[in-house]
């Protein structure tokens, strides 16, 4: 029997974010997941998780800043130190929230360079992404996004995420 997770970015939108909690149990969810959890103070989002009897199932790393249409940075060169900053931080809020896995969004390519280009730098954050979290018990996940929705994302097929890793 399949489960669903309610994604409270997407849905329930009509409500105050940590309203969009109670909206997603009355409607039968179980799980809850969400673009982001960092505008928030981690047990502040425990708290409306425990209140209404959710867990919460999945959240990305820190994508750099969305609002200017970022969509991830761990396929920049010069956003490395950054990258591995908001690694821990994802881990501290997925410790206090119970949550087992985290998405890495590996971002739009820089300006005039290809995977190729950019291969090495996101393999390493990749793999100390992965070991990170490892070490801290919970599972990293890498999201290929197609062009049409985030036009110029690294990674547009699962292939090329599994050939990155070879």
């Amino acid at each position: 029997m399949p489960r669903f997770a309610a994604n409270l970015a997407m849905l329930f939108t009509e409500l105050p974010f940590l309203q969009r909690f109670e909206a997603a149990a009355r409607a039968g969810f179980e799980g809850v997941e969400y673009l982001f959890p960092y505008d928030f103070e981690a047990r502040e989002l425990a708290e409306a998780l425990r209140a209404h009897g959710l867990v919460q199932v999945l959240h990305n790393l820190p994508a750099g800043d969305w609002a200017a249409g970022e969509r991830g940075i761990a396929c920049h060169p010069d956003r490395v130190g950054e990258f591995r900053d908001g690694v821990g931080r994802a881990i501290g809020y997925a410790k206090t929230l119970g949550c087992p896995q985290l998405n890495c969004l590996v971002g739009k390519l820089p300006e005039g360079a290809t995977l190729g280009d950019v291969q090495p730098v996101l393999v390493d954050n990749l793999r100390f992404a992965a070991r990170a979290l490892e070490k801290a018990g919970l599972r990293l996940l890498i999201e290929p996004i197609n062009h049409f929705d985030i036009p110029g994302f690294a990674l547009t097929r699962t292939d090329q995420a599994l050939a990155l890793l070879d």
